[in-house]
């Protein structure tokens, strides 16, 4: 089938671009978004709707990045469209927030959307995420762990973004920018497997289509529209049950099945753009039927409350301890234990020092940790030539020759009651991670810096 008469089909039946629109695009430069820009103007044709694009250079990759950010521009003045651009340093903000790349990219991305669309009074965000984009999501999504909705893939049209591109092959894109011989650029990093999407599109889509099925894509795609098809069948409206106060009431949420229980938590979360996985949602369901108050943590920022009345969110504060024996807490979360502080933040081999305040730890990002002195009997497990040991603090105090009235002021850090660090001296082996676990993990820099006693 002709891939204009594709888009038509799809615009046509989700009303994505209609008359008198003004839409801004995500350019990138590379083919999708110039396939996009290529395919709507030709749409312009028989339908009357401005174009502005947008391109933002998130400099990570230095030379190359400005390069994409001029393409863009003398694409724009070829084409006799207008552009708006910028420059976000993605590093340092997610240095600042605490936050993963990709979150602050999509953060920072929607954002300057927003700003550019008050500019020039858009009414719609067209980006340019195509069938493979979607094939890539369900899969990403599912092997992390996700709800029936995360499984619907890239919404087609949410609110005023709309995606026109979105049921079209990669490979048709690039076949039909290099036929017609339209210039884009390519970011080298799509062909690089560190990241987990980059190895599904790069390793396990390309396996699957070789060993056991080549048509996989077509099939997961018919899934996915399948799973849409079904989530509209048992929608449900979240305005039903929350209030002007972000609040659900806790009688009307528990008169459902626990079925639609955790569609209505997930709407709310998605709402309050809360990115959490199934396993997370049931943790939340069950303090549901548990008596008096209770509350959960979600991420660094913010937790989830059920009380006698109400289900809603609540800010995390920061907040300083002095004379504890132990204290728990979240990555990212700053906190004061006694005389030390503790921090923690994304690992960067480049730029990050490990010294004797320091650990780096691969964990999943919603680990609890907890920090206090040593307790008679507590072990460690070590790493050697013949695989792990399991040592007594007190005997790597003795090794050690640490005097016996420091050995009660140094801090032991726990992950799930076992020791894995004794600050400055020994780390121990995370043994209790499932194999899931592993593979959403993520290395942390800790910090527990040694302070002055305040009086």
């Amino acid at each position: 089938m002709d891939l204009l008469k594709k888009i038509l089909d799809l615009n046509r039946k989700y009303n994505l671009i209609e008359e008198n629109d003004n839409i801004i695009i995500g350019f990138s430069g590379g083919p999708d978004s110039v396939f996009l820009v290529e395919m709507l103007l030709q749409i312009k044709k028989n339908i009357n709707f401005e174009i502005t694009l947008v391109h933002i250079n998130h400099m990570l990759r230095g030379n190359e990045a400005d390069a994409d950010e001029e393409f863009s521009h003398l694409y724009a003045q070829k084409n006799n469209l207008k552009i708006f651009s910028k420059k976000i340093n993605i590093t340092e903000i997610a240095k600042k927030d605490k936050k993963t790349f990709e979150e602050v990219g999509r953060i920072e991305r929607y954002n300057f959307f927003k700003e550019i669309c008050d500019k020039v009074g858009a009414n719609k965000i067209a980006t340019a995420h195509n069938k493979d984009d979607q094939i890539e999501t369900f899969l990403f999504r599912l092997i992390r762990g996700t709800s029936l909705e995360g499984l619907e893939g890239i919404s087609i049209k949410k609110m005023n973004l709309i995606r026109p591109i979105s049921e079209i092959y990669k490979d048709d894109i690039l076949k039909y920018l290099n036929k017609n011989e339209i210039q884009y650029k390519i970011d080298k990093t799509n062909f690089e497997n560190d990241y987990t999407r980059n190895s599904i599109r790069l390793d396990l889509i390309p396996f699957i289509e070789k060993r056991y099925n080549s048509k996989f894509k077509d099939k997961l795609y018919s899934l996915i529209e399948e799973i849409r098809e079904n989530n509209i069948q048992n929608s449900i409206s979240l305005e039903e049950y929350i209030n002007e106060d972000n609040k659900i009431e806790l009688a009307s949420l528990l008169e459902l099945s626990s079925f639609y229980i955790r569609k209505i938590i997930g709407l709310f979360l998605n709402k309050n753009n809360i990115l959490i996985n199934r396993a997370k949602i049931q943790e939340i369901e069950k303090i549901l039927h548990k008596n008096g108050m209770k509350k959960l943590d979600l991420n660094a920022e913010m937790k989830i409350v059920k009380d006698y009345k109400f289900v809603y969110l609540e800010k995390k504060y920061k907040k300083e301890f002095k004379n504890l024996k132990n204290i728990k807490f979240k990555v990212f979360e700053d906190l004061k234990f006694n005389n030390f502080l503790i921090s923690s933040k994304i690992y960067e081999p480049k730029k990050d020092k490990i010294n004797s305040e320091t650990i780096i730890l691969e964990i999943p990002l919603d680990s609890e940790l907890e920090l206090r002195y040593r307790r008679e009997g507590d072990t460690i497990k070590l790493k050697n030539s013949e695989g792990y040991i399991t040592k007594k603090i007190k005997d790597v105090f003795i090794n050690e020759k640490i005097p016996k009235d420091a050995r009660e002021k140094i801090p032991l850090l726990l992950y799930r009651n076992n020791v894995i660090w004794i600050k400055g001296l020994r780390r121990g082996e995370i043994l209790n991670l499932t194999e899931e676990e592993r593979k959403i993990s993520q290395k942390i820099l800790l910090s527990v810096r040694e302070v002055a006693i305040e009086q």
